[in-house]
């Protein structure tokens, strides 16, 4: 019966048609050995469907700390007391090095993220000569993670450059009021919308493990399909000390196998990029994503925290018969 079930969804997805929202809930309820057949068959529509080169991003922490919003998550938050470096915008020419030392490593994309609400107009418009040094002097695709925008400012991005804009939308939206109050869910998706009609590319995904249940993550899973986002960084909860999230257990790693899986049934096309907290969570069934259906990465140095060598990252990818 299970077999039949995911046999039957792997070819409903290769002929061109989406699943509901019920057949991922029987997706969900898969357990013990049923979810290596799920894992095998996400891996399947990924190859068919998205093909098996894994696009490979880094980032750089370019403004950090004292943040006005309360997402409980969040080591950068004012609201909490975790260690975190607190600094402004950083000046163009370590942005610069950054961009070619991860070039150099085997980055494809490459984004400034910055902390706060929005950047503010002085530091965006730094922002904006940094990404047009960047267009000159890389051949990196460029993205850009700076808080809310509107169309206007999206607009100046793309002129400068920019070809993608990440904005998560961090969890469902029927637990988003659980993990942040200082602004709404529908001031994401706003943010997101205009990105999109100012002719950028939308990277947006959320973060698991934040004690959410597994019918949110599927409402965030369909959100994303709605939404028409193709590049989904899934994060993993990393427990910092001192954000309002300190003590929240991390999921065991089949349920986020799991997850992943059913987000590839959801979005057979998109890039599933594992994000921060991979490490933490899963630490040697890592490879596992990538044969449960992930074909992107964010590589290196997350914000808050460190990540795996690029050349371990791509080791591993190459090892189990992927492309970089």
């Amino acid at each position: 019966m299970t077999s039949q079930l995911i046999s039957d969804l792997e070819k409903k997805i290769f002929s061109g048609e989406e699943i509901t929202l019920e057949e991922a809930r029987q997706l969900a309820r898969l357990e013990g050995p049923d979810l290596y057949q799920l894992f095998a068959a996400a891996a399947r529509i990924r190859d068919v469907r998205a093909g098996k080169k894994v696009d490979l991003c880094a980032i750089i922490n370019a403004r950090s700390g004292n943040c006005t919003e309360d997402c409980k998550f969040c080591a950068q938050s004012g609201h909490y007391q975790a260690q975190v470096e607190i600094y402004g915008l950083l000046d163009e020419e370590r942005v610069i090095e950054r961009a070619h030392q991860m070039e150099a490593e085997g980055a494809a994309r490459f984004s400034l993220v910055t902390s706060g609400r929005d950047l503010g107009r002085e530091d965006f418009v730094k922002a904006l000569a940094i990404y047009r040094r960047l267009a000159a002097e890389t051949r990196l695709k460029l993205c850009a993670s700076l808080g809310i925008i509107t169309k206007e400012m999206a607009e100046e991005l793309r002129k400068a450059g920019v070809i993608m804009y990440h904005h998560n939308l961090e969890t469902a939206a029927s637990y988003f009021p659980q993990i942040c109050t200082t602004h709404t869910y529908a001031e994401r998706v706003a943010t997101i919308k205009a990105a999109q009609s100012a002719g950028l590319e939308v990277c947006s995904g959320g973060i698991i493990s934040m004690g959410e249940s597994m019918e949110q993550r599927l409402e965030l899973a369909f959100a994303l399909k709605e939404l028409g986002i193709n590049s989904v960084p899934i994060n993993i909860l990393n427990p910092i000390e001192g954000t309002g999230l300190a003590g929240q257990p991390v999921l065991l790693p089949l349920e986020i196998l799991k997850t992943i899986a059913i987000f590839r049934f959801v979005l057979p096309e998109a890039k599933l990029r594992y994000a921060g907290g991979r490490e933490n969570a899963l630490g040697d069934l890592q490879v596992m994503g990538y044969l449960a259906g992930i074909n992107a990465a964010l590589v290196g140095s997350y914000l808050t925290t460190s990540g795996r060598s690029v050349a371990a990252d791509m080791q591993m990818i190459k090892d189990i018969g992927l492309e970089v």
